[in-house]
């Protein structure tokens, strides 16, 4: 394999550091020299083929800790009804979505949230009953910790007003204790599996296409937190040679038996692909009104949020997963939720080298979070999601003592700290959530100053956040994040140099080039 020289260009070899060097070489997927480039090709001693990057920035690949591909590859041609103002905006999407479709086939996809819409009530299976009579609908809530389903959906798996609540979830009912349609955390689950073995046979294929918007906004790795079947897909990519970013697998907790019978390790694979974690639910989300809080809710007497995994469950199958070489990640929105996380990552111990983490992590109560370095808990956690949120936030946990999204406070108690975008509840835009990392502001600036501005990050910080703190996070912090020699060659080249624009600049950033492995991976179409 010959080497190549990436040249004419300003390269920050680490997001922390100020160096800046303006050539890389490569050879067989790793980074051989970097420096001038006179030092570089004299490093080589031999004929080098030379890329010219036309005197773009370049920082390593971004690493997403917390993204669902499978569900991200599916919704690009599902229902979107993010951004819906009504209900009835909703319903016109949905309507016109299935006009499409084939006789009786589901209608999916969803991403609504009525915490946004001219009147925010939650939606009923009445409403999807008129525009959808003849075929099962099945909608997730913009933070995916909610279905809303019709008639149809509810009689295929057989939920009627006789059903109990599951461990963990919740059928919602009207006045008269008949489901309304609205289902909740695990009362969701046979329904998503329904959707599952209906949808669509390739997702290979949509996973395919899907790296390649993924590419496309700079990311050379993920921690993928979808299911078995993605992971099927995604080996089948691998052995084909088609597969072109990264991926760190997580295990879902259905299936932690059967991976450790199978004798699956977290790490396990090769630069390519490797075993992750196994990931449990602690609560739900705080748009649907479900992450699991020490005091209820502002306006709801008794709604403190669901406990999914009751917490000797919780404890069993952390031990029961480190016990056998797997890391945990663990979904914690609430603060009770990350309290008690905290608490059985302590009673089961140090995890013999594992890396247990939290992922979201979105409010804790302050002297829990000095908890995560003194247990090596690494924050996963998501920073679009602060500014989303900033309005739930204000208004139904108001006057409380939390460290709400707080990645300062993380970062000064020593703890690890690894960011992701949790797509499709957020956009995979790594450029956007650096934004919000670094001022806690929406898109157009506000609130002026950022919410709670004492948390924000510096640049160097957040990307450091979604490289070598991602990589840490899965245990590659020696192969990935930093482009020095001996690690692989994964970079990106962009428009924008983050370090020297403003803000708003970068939230804009395109890519240019996306080389993984030392091979251009994705390249914008006008510089091919």
């Amino acid at each position: 394999m010959s080497v190549r020289v990436f040249r004419n260009a300003r390269i920050r070899p680490a997001a922390r550091s100020a160096s800046v060097v303006e050539a890389l070489a490569v050879e067989a997927g790793v980074v051989l020299a970097a420096g001038t480039e006179s030092q570089v090709r004299a490093a080589v001693g031999r004929r080098a083929d030379l890329i010219d990057l036309e005197g773009a920035a370049v920082i390593p690949g971004l690493y997403d800790a917390h993204i669902h591909t499978a569900s991200y590859a599916r919704q690009l041609s599902a229902v979107e009804l993010r951004g819906a103002r009504s209900l009835e905006e909703a319903l016109a999407r949905i309507t016109e979505h299935a006009a499409r479709l084939a006789a009786g086939a589901w209608v999916v996809g969803g991403r609504w949230n009525s915490n946004i819409w001219e009147r925010p009530v939650q939606p009923d299976r009445h409403a999807l009953d008129a525009v959808c009579p003849d075929r099962p609908v099945a909608l997730s809530s913009v933070d995916g910790h909610t279905m809303w389903t019709n008639s149809r959906g509810l009689a295929l798996v057989g939920i009627d007003r006789d059903t109990p609540d599951p461990v963990g979830g919740q059928i919602v009912r009207d006045e008269a204790g008949e489901p309304t349609g609205i289902l909740r955390e695990s009362a969701m689950y046979p329904l998503r599996a329904q959707v599952d073995r209906a949808g669509p046979a390739d997702l290979r294929e949509q996973l395919r296409a899907a790296q390649e918007r993924l590419l496309a906004v700079g990311l050379t790795s993920v921690h993928d937190i979808d299911g078995e079947d993605c992971r099927a897909a995604y080996l089948d990519l691998h052995r084909t040679g088609e597969l072109k970013l990264r991926v760190h697998k997580a295990i879902p907790v259905a299936h932690l038996d059967a991976a450790i019978a199978e004798g699956r390790r977290t790490g396990q694979g090769d630069d390519w692909f490797r075993t992750g974690p196994v990931k449990l639910f602690s609560d739900g989300a705080l748009g649907s009104h479900t992450c699991h809080m020490n005091e209820p809710f502002a306006g709801q007497d008794g709604n403190a949020g669901i406990a999914v995994t009751p917490y000797e469950d919780l404890v069993r199958l952390v031990r029961t997963a480190n016990t056998a070489g797997i890391a945990v990640a663990t979904h914690a929105i609430g603060d009770r939720a990350n309290q008690l996380v905290l608490d059985a990552y302590a009673a089961v111990g140090a995890p013999g080298g594992l890396r247990n983490r939290i992922e979201h992590a979105q409010h804790v109560r302050p002297r829990d979070v000095a908890r995560f370095a003194r247990l090596g808990v690494v924050a996963s956690m998501q920073p679009t999601h602060c500014t989303t949120d900033i309005d739930l936030a204000s208004t139904m946990l108001a006057g409380r003592d939390l460290a709400s999204y707080a990645w300062r406070d993380v970062l000064s108690r020593g703890a690890g700290l690894a960011f992701g975008s949790d797509a499709p509840v957020e956009d995979p835009n790594p450029f956007h959530g650096l934004f919000a990392a670094v001022t806690r502001t929406r898109a157009d600036g506000t609130p002026d100053g950022g919410w709670t501005p004492e948390q924000c990050l510096g640049i160097g910080e957040a990307l450091t956040a979604y490289t070598t703190g991602s990589a840490f996070a899965a245990g590659e912090e020696g192969r990935k994040g930093v482009l020095a020699p001996g690690r692989l060659a994964d970079f990106v080249a962009l428009d924008t140099d983050p370090f020297t624009e403003p803000p708003d600049a970068v939230r804009r950033t395109r890519v240019l080039t996306t080389v993984v492995g030392g091979e251009v991976r994705w390249q914008e179409s006008s510089r091919q």
